[in-house]
């Protein structure tokens, strides 16, 4: 289990310094010294900002401040690339400009030695390699920040491939993460345009989302998953698990061999049948997200192969995304309502889909989606390019603050990968033509006798159990208030820096007092003439005015760094 601490004190503050000094230096780096300041890190930081020279400084000025934010996260390591990917997929979170070079982000780094391989599998199995395996490659297939995957072949003789976690990686995230709920509470308490998202909260998200992803039997669950959901598809192909060879820290699964569907020159020189194939992949899509509800999150062309008989084998099922019935209805209706024309619909679908603390301008939200409109309004559906109106949506979302659903926007970023993907393989592809029948079941189901009833005994079932509580919690709410056990809260705003101020004026007061109280010790210690002496000056007041420099030069240049004195 992942553990967390607030590190809100100095004391645990600096238990990381080494790493929070690492951090700060890459922020300057990359142009970021003004959100240090603004966060008043030095309060927290003094000896480690004093380290750190801002004209080191990589001057940077022709990239954008996105950019910049996704080389950071690169240079910071596993934690902060793995932050940006799951940022990437949250538009109500950050710019959409953001998203998309965030979306860029790499987790390329070297691979680990096969020492350290070998130990990992022996504590995790008590076994040796070569007691499980009848050969294990040690040369890895890729390495990325959590792991690596090596091919092996079992004692059987079937291969397989076989992911082993980092070592040490638990540890790297735990010391991050702290630093990251650090990071993110000054940003509620300085910057108030960020308190509303509640950075501290998406911090415990992240940590929640990443122990999932550092644990491998959750995506072993996944595989398992999507091969139940296949079982009678003939046209895919999901890759076996080896539950006895995999562990939390091991995942050991069948070694498919394919061709990668974005390679469409060794494709069409081997006689793959490049339409079939972008018609099975794209149903694959369609189906997973459609019928199930349950989908691949993560389709770009390295994760999809293309098998002999053009069947479509999925690899990598480390990010998955759920969607639910009435999100999946709400969608289709988003979709036939733009090219129907009707606004105002279109405008209640979107509300459906999204989470939002205020409502909108009603009359200039549906003025926008009318302008949307416009540009698809007596074109058929199946001349509709998904990937732009998602991103015209977007666009629409981010300016009126509405916070589309992580696993909604999951699912978009889906099927644009895969409309880009089927653009490359067939130029005649259409992505709605292939979704209009999974589209059109979708809204018809609703009217399904069965659907109909169930809902209707989930909503007496919900309002029954409601009418048996409110007597209950009433009953509660009386006693507390019997008991003088209310208790009405007030928060005040705006004070915060008045009271760092305060904080830092008490400080300097309380450093300049003991500066004084050494420098009057050291003097009487040098008029007393105590031993041990040096050229007839007692030692240990000389070395009270030398230490009393110091700390008085220190003061004098944090003042000036403030520009106050």
């Amino acid at each position: 289990m992942l553990s967390i601490r607030k590190i809100g004190v100095i004391g645990r503050t600096y238990r990381h310094l080494n790493r929070y000094r690492q951090i700060l230096r890459v922020l300057f780096k990359y142009g970021f010294g003004d959100l240090v300041d603004i966060l008043k890190i030095e309060q927290y930081l003094e000896i480690g900002l004093q380290m750190i020279s801002r004209k080191r400084r990589e001057k940077i000025e022709k990239l954008t401040r996105a950019e910049r934010l996704r080389m950071a996260l690169e240079e910071l390591g596993p934690t902060f690339v793995k932050l940006g990917q799951i940022l990437s997929t949250r538009p109500d979170l950050i710019p959409f400009e953001y998203i998309k070079e965030l979306s860029k982000l790499q987790d390329q780094v070297p691979p680990f030695p096969y020492d350290d391989v070998r130990e990992t599998i022996k504590s995790e199995t008590g076994k040796l390699p070569k007691e499980i395996f009848e050969h294990f490659d040690e040369k890895p297939l890729a390495a990325a920040s959590i792991g690596q995957v090596h091919r092996a072949t079992l004692k059987d003789g079937e291969a397989v491939v076989v992911k082993i976690q980092r070592p040490g990686i638990h540890k790297i995230i735990e010391v991050d993460l702290e630093i990251m709920l650090h990071l993110a509470g000054l940003m509620e308490r300085h910057l108030e345009e960020l308190e509303a998202y509640r950075p501290t909260r998406i911090v415990e998200e992240f940590a929640r989302s990443l122990e999932k992803e550092i644990n491998y039997r959750t995506e072993a669950s996944h595989i398992e998953r999507f091969a139940r959901q296949f079982m009678d598809d003939e046209t895919v192909y999901i890759p076996k698990v080896f539950r006895q060879m995999s562990t939390q820290r091991i995942l050991t699964m069948e070694y498919v061999e394919g061709i990668k569907a974005s390679e469409v020159e060794r494709l069409q020189k081997e006689g793959y049948d490049l339409p079939e194939i972008t018609r099975r992949g794209t149903g694959l899509i369609m189906k997973q997200i459609f019928d199930f509800g349950f989908f691949h999150a993560d389709p770009h062309p390295g994760n999809i192969l293309a098998l002999p008989n053009n069947v479509i084998g999925l690899l990598d099922f480390g990010m998955v995304g759920r969607i639910s019935r009435q999100e999946r209805e709400a969608f289709s209706d988003l979709v036939t309502q733009v090219v129907r024309g009707d606004e105002k619909k279109v405008a209640d679908a979107v509300l459906n889909l999204t989470n939002y603390d205020k409502d909108p301008d009603r009359i200039e939200f549906e003025r926008d989606f009318a302008e949307l409109i416009d540009q698809y309004l007596y074109r058929p559906l199946k001349e509709l390019e998904l990937g732009r109106l998602l991103q015209q949506l977007l666009e629409i979302l981010t300016k009126y603050r509405l916070g589309l659903k992580p696993d909604l926007f999951l699912m978009m970023k889906a099927l644009s990968t895969v409309e880009g993907l089927g653009a490359m393989l067939d130029p005649d592809f259409q992505l709605i033509k292939q979704a209009e029948p999974f589209i059109r079941h979708i809204q018809l189901r609703r009217f399904n006798p069965k659907i109909i009833a169930g809902d209707m005994i989930d909503t007496g079932s919900e309002l029954f159990t409601l009418l048996k509580e409110i007597p209950r919690e009433v009953r509660g709410i009386l006693k507390q208030a019997k008991d003088g056990k209310v208790k009405i809260e007030f928060e005040h705003k705006g004070l915060e820096p008045m009271l760092f101020t305060h904080d830092r004026t008490s400080n300097r007061i309380a450093f300049a007092i003991v500066l004084a109280a050494l420098i009057i010790g050291s003097s009487l210690i040098t008029l007393s003439d105590i031993p041990p002496k040096w050229n007839d000056i007692p030692i240990i007041g000389l070395a009270g005015f030398i230490i009393a420099g110091f700390m008085g030069f220190w003061l004098l240049v944090t003042i000036l760094r403030r520009g106050r004195m």
